[in-house]
């Protein structure tokens, strides 16, 4: 090839650099403004969910803090093996496992239910006051929560032990056996209005052409939510349930440990993962099993939600997570 076809070519290469530069350019400068909004909730995330990924290396040492977390010397699983030697290994775990098995399955069922009854009154104005009603307790803290459901439970002057159980006081925070309908309780009350914003979300992006055929053909309102409603919203299900059951072995740390006021004589029925780590650290201020209890929710979580979603791409690939 000539000298000077070489040198066309060599200036048609650069010129379609420059074309491609000056279109990156004016394409960077059009989404600035998604940058930028997209850049809060960017550095939340490498900030709450990436960085803090370094303390893994906690869990499998025993930390000196006369020498730094690097030249702490390592000790492979050792700090894992106290979660399943202590005698309340069995309680912790079946209390975690159980209470959050049926609270997935409960804050699917209320929630949809709450959102598909919003729906049906969305137009009204009583729905302009409904909704924040429904979606107050989510935003109440730990703590506020568990003075409000002493003055229920409080056995000298407690609401309930003054007006039901007048003639003979219930012990509430002595008896092991009434917390977990009480937990259950306080649970859906401060979850399921929050929950259910995001199925009255996906409600309200279906077709309202698909309602108005079916009343044009007779279907009920009951056919209407069983036919349309409920088939749409099987991938936003799905995908909740998916996230759900990857926290599967963690718990409402606030709500265990607050509520309940942190009564010993509760521990049958209150004791998690979660609060017991919160106690062992108290006690023995040991930051390596700590860490441990938390990789080990975690590591069981991303399994569970890997198993769970290639059940779902076997059965109905259109609605896995990935």
């Amino acid at each position: 090839m000539s000298p000077t076809k070489n040198k066309s070519a060599s200036e048609f290469d650069n010129v379609l650099k420059q074309q491609k530069k000056s279109a990156r350019k004016a394409r960077f400068k059009t989404d600035l403004p998604l940058y930028l909004m997209m850049a809060p909730g960017l550095i939340y995330l490498i900030a709450n969910n990436y960085i803090p990924m370094f303390g893994i290396l906690l869990a499998f040492k025993r930390i000196n803090y006369s020498v730094g977390i690097l030249k702490s010397p390592w000790v492979a699983f050792d700090n894992f093996e106290y979660l399943f030697k202590t005698k309340d290994a069995f309680i912790m775990i079946r209390n975690t496992l159980c209470y959050n098995a049926v609270w997935i399955v409960m804050d699917i069922v209320i929630a949809v239910f709450i959102a598909i009854c919003m729906n049906e009154i969305a137009q009204r104005k009583i729905a302009k006051v409904i909704q924040p009603i429904i979606c107050f307790p989510s935003m109440v803290s730990a703590v506020i929560l568990s003075f409000l459901v002493y003055a229920f439970l409080s056995q000298s002057y407690g609401y309930l032990n003054a007006t039901i159980f007048k003639d003979n006081p219930v012990a509430w925070y002595t008896t092991a056996s009434y917390w977990p309908i009480i937990l259950t309780i306080v649970h859906i009350w401060q979850s399921a209005g929050q929950s259910s914003v995001i199925y009255m979300a996906s409600i309200g992006g279906i077709d309202k052409g698909l309602y108005e055929s079916a009343r044009i053909d007779g279907a009920t309102k009951r056919e209407q939510i069983k036919y349309i409603t409920l088939p749409l919203l099987k991938p936003m299900i799905i995908m909740l349930l998916l996230l759900s059951i990857g926290r599967i072995f963690n718990s409402d740390f606030g709500l265990f440990y607050q509520v309940p006021l942190g009564n010993g004589m509760l521990y049958e029925t209150t004791q998690t993962i979660d609060t017991f780590v919160y106690r062992a650290l108290i006690q023995s201020n040991n930051v390596g099993q700590s860490s441990a209890a938390s990789v080990f929710q975690a590591v069981i979580g991303f399994v569970l939600v890997l198993m769970s979603n290639a059940l779902v791409r076997k059965i109905n690939p259109e609605n896995s997570l990935f």
